[in-house]
């Protein structure tokens, strides 16, 4: 099983802003933005970026901790059982740096219901499962993932962002405190349709270059002539 701990290059017991910084660090350093001829560096990227999104979610990062799920969010395989069951794609939403530009036990009921769920063996949502035991939850959708470019000056100012959905709908995003490339935002049940409620979207964001003006971590640059 991957280590996110080890991909971001912090202790287990890490704190939620070492962490951050980790990924903050790597991320400047790997983006594809940055290594346009370097494909090994947008593979590396996204492996960080899958480490972060587990780690930066509580709730996700004690369950793997506990040995429930694996890196992607998907059920540990007990008992030497490989995959299976509903695979869903986990992204979490977790804002970067800076303000505007100023700033055990297993739960086995969650394993087998990923592993079996889709198997004979007990009515999805009933107290009887392939077990004899745990209750059954239905899956959600699977997450929807977007990829949004803002121009530098309204992620300065935070100005809001019109974005259209997969079902055509469309919706205005307020931009986080410490926006910049890379940022994720959730949209909570924005996502595919599932027999236990949509998933979410996930919106990636891209911080357009500016002509005149650069970021240099909680400051802004401009090089007079």
């Amino acid at each position: 099983m991957a280590d996110p701990y080890a991909i971001l290059g912090v202790s287990k017991g890490a704190s939620e802003k070492d962490i951050k910084s980790a990924y903050r660090k790597l991320a400047k350093e790997l983006h594809p933005d940055y290594n346009k001829d370097n494909p090994a560096a947008a593979a590396r990227f996204s492996e960080v970026t899958r480490a972060y999104d587990l780690l930066s979610d509580k709730d996700k990062r004690a369950r793997f901790d506990r040995g429930e799920i694996d890196i992607d969010g998907n059920p540990a395989a007990p008992f030497g059982f490989g995959g299976g069951g509903f695979r869903q794609q986990s992204r979490s939403s977790d804002n970067a740096g800076f303000s505007g530009f100023g700033n055990d036990g297993i739960d086995f009921a969650d394993i087998f219901d990923g592993l079996f769920g889709g198997f004979g063996g007990g009515a999805r949502g009933s107290s009887s499962g392939p077990y004899g035991g745990a209750r059954q939850n239905a899956p959600k959708g699977a997450n929807v993932a977007y990829k949004m470019a803002v121009d530098f000056t309204d992620a300065a100012t935070l100005k809001p962002q019109r974005i259209t959905l997969a079902d055509g709908k469309t919706i205005d995003l307020k931009l986080p405190n410490g926006v910049e490339t890379g940022t994720n935002m959730r949209l909570s049940g924005k996502g595919q349709p599932g027999p236990g409620g949509p998933g979410d979207g996930i919106v990636t964001i891209e911080v357009r270059p500016h002509r005149f003006f650069r970021r240099d971590g909680d400051n802004v640059r401009l090089d007079l002539p």
